[in-house]
């Protein structure tokens, strides 16, 4: 499959796309500056052994079936304003958290009330749009030989859409698990805090969640 990593600099975004890559996806990663998209695909392919494209991040959407929005709430609003019509007829997975800074381990319900519904209001029907991803450390995502031990809840109003994605998922390595329609993403991003809080109280650095009850093939 083709996927686009739109902010795919950075540690998120370049932990997924050495494993999709890996999985043997077409991935391009993206940047505000074509140059560094390239420069990062580069570097990451050379030091991984995989195969990766770098552009800016419209050249990121320009071909992709999947767009990854790996973007801070900050400029969250801004990139999807921008990058609407590229992600038109397209899945865009949307895994930002709106955190509000210092108190990062508080939970911080946007006007929106979550940043998912806020892309959707923003790009319409014609995307696709899917909440997952939000509790995978980037620290072991930055490391493609981790074993995860984790699931990934992942929303979206499009049925086929969220099936997709938890196939992605898979290819992660990760189990997604169906967690209904894109408003649940108001709990998926409200958890982030609270594994936060985790981490810092107990001196790890990847809490994540597990479903359990679920047959072995979720």
């Amino acid at each position: 499959m083709r996927i686009g990593i739109v902010g795919g600099t950075g540690r998120e975004g370049s932990g997924l796309a050495v494993r999709w890559a890996k999985a043997g996806h077409d991935v391009c990663i993206g940047s505000r500056d074509a140059a560094r998209g390239a420069s990062v695909a580069a570097a990451l392919a050379e030091a991984h052994g995989v195969a990766l494209r770098g552009a800016d991040n419209e050249g990121a959407c320009a071909d992709a079936e999947v767009v990854l929005m790996s973007v801070p709430y900050a400029g969250h609003a801004a990139m999807f304003e921008q990058l609407a019509g590229a992600l038109e007829g397209r899945i865009a997975i949307d895994l930002t958290i709106p955190l509000k800074p210092p108190k990062v381990r508080s939970v911080h319900l946007p006007e929106g009330q979550a940043a998912a519904l806020e892309a959707k209001a923003i790009v319409g029907d014609g995307v696709r749009l899917v909440a997952a991803l939000h509790h995978i450390s980037s620290d072991h995502l930055g490391d493609p030989e981790h074993a995860f031990d984790c699931d990934v809840l992942v929303c979206s109003d499009d049925q086929d859409a969220r099936a997709t994605v938890i196939e992605l998922v898979a290819d992660l390595g990760l189990r997604g698990v169906d967690a209904g329609v894109l408003r649940n993403a108001i709990a998926l991003e409200s958890l982030t805090p609270v594994l936060l809080h985790i981490n810092r109280r107990y001196g790890v650095t990847g809490a994540g969640i597990r479903i359990t009850g679920l047959p072995r093939e979720g």
